[in-house]
């Protein structure tokens, strides 16, 4: 889940601060109470109101390397994601899944298929 916008989180602040009933900024901006609550008390002890980062692993290859995989997707166009992940493997000394390298290409926003 992707965290609400910046400008999302200082207009609904403002209007809380502002003396909007808090009921009455959830139903306007669509938001809950706690939510509301929460942004309140990040920005009075943290005087932010920028959002942690998201847990969860991170990737099993990297915005670093995407350059060296799309340069691999690149050269052989036709490959299959299973040769792929062989090649990936055997050059970078891994043991990647070809799911995990499957996601990668997708988050590449490489296809086969041929486009205009």
């Amino acid at each position: 889940m992707r965290a609400y916008s910046m400008d999302l989180r200082e207009r609904v602040v403002a209007a809380a601060a502002g003396g909007m009933p808090q009921a009455e900024v959830a139903a306007t901006y669509q938001v809950s109470k706690p939510t509301i609550r929460r942004w309140l008390r990040r920005q009075r002890l943290r005087g932010t109101l920028t959002p942690d980062a998201s847990p969860g692993r991170p990737p099993t290859i990297g915005p670093d390397q995407d350059a060296a995989l799309r340069a691999q997707l690149e050269a052989n166009p036709d490959a299959t994601i299973p040769w792929h992940t062989e090649e990936w493997n055997r050059q970078y000394g891994t043991s990647l899944s070809q799911w995990a390298v499957g996601r990668v290409i997708r988050r590449l926003d490489w296809t086969r298929k041929k486009r205009p």
